[in-house]
Formats: C-alpha cells, sequence, structure tokens
C-alpha cells in the first residue's frame, strides 16, 4: 500500500497537493463493501498555517452554504437529535464534546501533555455499525506556545470529505486555541485510507487538470466567504427546525 505525505503553508495548498498525488500514485484497490474498487493510499497531509489565507477551496462538493452547516454539525451538534429519533447511531459532535473539557482542564493543567487525545471511535457500537466513525481521534499539543493539532481517519474520500473534514476540524483547533488563551499551530491530517470511490474517477481527473492548469480555485475566508456562510445561517437554522420537526 503506498505511502504518502505532503506537506505546505495553506490548507488548500496541502489538499490540492494530495488529489495530485493520489491521481499520480494511487493504486486501484477492490472495495467489496460497496461493491465497486477505489484508487487509494495512505496519506498524510501537514498544513504549517491552518488559517493561512486563501484557506478556501473552490475543489470540494457544495458551496458556503453546506460548508457552514457541516461546521456547525461538527462543532455545535446541530444534527445530534438524529440519534434521539434514532436515525443515526452517533454524530462527531456527539462523541467529541463531552471530551472537549477534558483537553482544556489537561492542557491548563500540563501544557506540554501527550494526554490531550479525544476518542471518536467507539468499538463496541462501531463493530456492528455499517456507518462506522471515519474519524478515529484527535490529539492536541501546545509546543512553543502554539496550539498544534494531529488527527487519525481510517477511511477518508479525497473528493468528498477530506476538504470539509479538515476545514472544520481547524474550526474546533482555532475555537479550543481561543479558549486556551494560545495561538495557532499546525494541522496534521492522517488518512490511512485516502481514496477516491470508481465512480468519482472523473471528478479527481476533473480537480488534478484544474490545478495542473493553475486555474484561480481559491477563496479568501475572511472576508467574502466568512460573511457568505455567517449570512446563511438563518437559512440552515430554518432547514434544520423542519427537519427536526419531521415536517
Amino acid at each position: 500500500m503506498n505511502e504518502h505525505m505532503v506537506s505546505g503553508v495553506s490548507l488548500p495548498d496541502v489538499y490540492h497537493a494530495s488529489l495530485m498525488a493520489l491521481d499520480k500514485i494511487g493504486e486501484i484497490t477492490p472495495c467489496p463493501d460497496y461493491n465497486t474498487t477505489q484508487k487509494e493510499l495512505s496519506m498524510t497531509l501537514c498544513v504549517q498555517e491552518p488559517l493561512r489565507e486563501p484557506m478556501i477551496s473552490k475543489l470540494f462538493i457544495g458551496g458556503y452554504r453546506e460548508l457552514e452547516q457541516y461546521r456547525q454539525e461538527m462543532l455545535d451538534g446541530i444534527l445530534d437529535f438524529e440519534i434521539e429519533k434514532g436515525n443515526w447511531a452517533y454524530t462527531y459532535h456527539s462523541r467529541m464534546a463531552e471530551q472537549i473539557p477534558f483537553i482544556l482542564q489537561e492542557l491548563r493543567r500540563n501544557p506540554d501533555s501527550r494526554r490531550a487525545v479525544i476518542d471518536v471511535r467507539d468499538w463496541k457500537h462501531d463493530a456492528g455499525n455499517d456507518n462506522p466513525a471515519c474519524l478515529q481521534h484527535l490529539q492536541f499539543f501546545i509546543r512553543g506556545g502554539k496550539l498544534h493539532l494531529k488527527v487519525l481517519f481510517r477511511s477518508n474520500d479525497a473528493c468528498k470529505a477530506t476538504y470539509m473534514n479538515a476545514f472544520a476540524l481547524i474550526m474546533l483547533q482555532k475555537r479550543i486555541a481561543e479558549e486556551l488563551g494560545v495561538e495557532m499551530g499546525s494541522y496534521t491530517h492522517r488518512a490511512n485510507s485516502f481514496h477516491c470511490y470508481e465512480r468519482d474517477l472523473p471528478l479527481l481527473e476533473g480537480y488534478v487538470r484544474r490545478i495542473r492548469q493553475d486555474e484561480d480555485i481559491t477563496y479568501d475566508y475572511a472576508g467574502e466567504w466568512e460573511l457568505l456562510m455567517e449570512e446563511a445561517r438563518p437559512e440552515i437554522a430554518a432547514a434544520v427546525e423542519k427537519l427536526r420537526k419531521g415536517t
């Protein structure tokens, strides 16, 4: 199984390099659980300055509304009610939220700690779940007065999930850094299976073509996109409430 690491300053820099690597050196492997094949390798993405602009990549499925909704799902648990309704077994937020106070307590107790870990995988539930958690764990470090975050995914859909996953987790990192009163450090995103399903290979090829042609494929987050995401919040809240009520 091929192993690769990409490193760069901004999130789009690193994400785009990871797509290029998957296209070039990914191997075609079977994926019998979904009756398909996939292009796959093990990938580590190292983002040196997660908040460096431009922070938004155009190469993901969705736009500012979808990105804002996903950020809220991950950080604020706006769809956690689906668990109570019996529609979902878990959300990432539901598994992370109760552990965040420990992270804050531990890093205040010992800023040099190596124990500030959030476990997302729950093997007792995930072993019998048709949709086990892809995100496995997060580890926070304070080094040099900065908060660094390292995350592990057992499986990560390169074209349809990775960018949104990384963006939301960086926003979580930012929130915790602000709570602790420290600066933002690096963000490292490890995917043991970084893949693109057979049906999405044309999407991957299209992304790579745009990267190679040096098209304008980024936006600044601060300013226009941040404002657009904020403006989408009432629409998101209305849609979530409608879903909650089942109407």
